[in-house]
């Protein structure tokens, strides 16, 4: 196997119109109030964060999908598609958890076909050696902390300035990494 790949993460989470409700600040006696629709439109982001496995001085890799109602097989196999332009033809080792979806019939023959692409599956029911689960909770806990968006549109806008503010310094992903407990070693030269 050729170890000159690059070690990507894949998860997807939601996003609604209801907003994401956490601690703030107002002045005393200043209860802020959220004031929203009760509109239970969703869209679904798709997060992919890489690490090269011996290049470390390459940085991180952040590809990010949003549509709007859920992924299915077809979806996700968009997804791919995009990463697939995104790493240039180069190596990819995906690791991915187990809904049905990842690993539908037709997903399996789609991926049989790619000489880019490796697939292994995460621990069931174990987000926690996932980066991109923090990649989630830092864009709930900051950009959709109580966001009452009218549209979707609203709600994209402030999911992409969070990915922009995580893809313009590096040191978030390799954080994101470093507190799954994971770490990716590069190869030592043989003398």
């Amino acid at each position: 196997m050729n170890t000159r790949a690059w070690i990507v993460f894949l998860d997807e989470s939601g996003v609604s119109l209801l907003p994401q409700v956490r601690r703030t600040y107002a002045p005393r006696g200043r209860t802020p109030l959220l004031r929203h629709r009760l509109n239970r439109k969703r869209a679904s982001m798709a997060g992919a964060l890489g690490f090269h496995s011996t290049d470390p001085e390459r940085g991180p890799r952040l590809c990010f999908h949003l549509t709007p109602g859920s992924y299915d097989t077809a979806g996700l196999i968009e997804v791919l598609e995009q990463m697939k332009t995104f790493y240039r033809g180069e190596r990819v080792v995906l690791v991915r958890d187990g809904p049905s979806t990842h690993w539908s019939r037709t997903m399996r023959a789609w991926a049989a076909e790619q000489d880019w692409l490796t697939l292994e599956r995460s621990p069931a029911y174990a987000p926690e050696p996932n980066p991109v689960e923090l990649l989630w909770s830092s864009l709930k806990k900051r950009e959709l902390a109580n966001l009452a968006g009218d549209h979707l549109a609203a709600v994209a806008d402030a999911t992409e300035q969070g990915i922009r503010r995580i893809n313009d310094n590096p040191r978030p992903p390799w954080s994101f990494l470093a507190h799954t407990g994971l770490t990716i070693h590069p190869l030592t030269p043989l003398n």
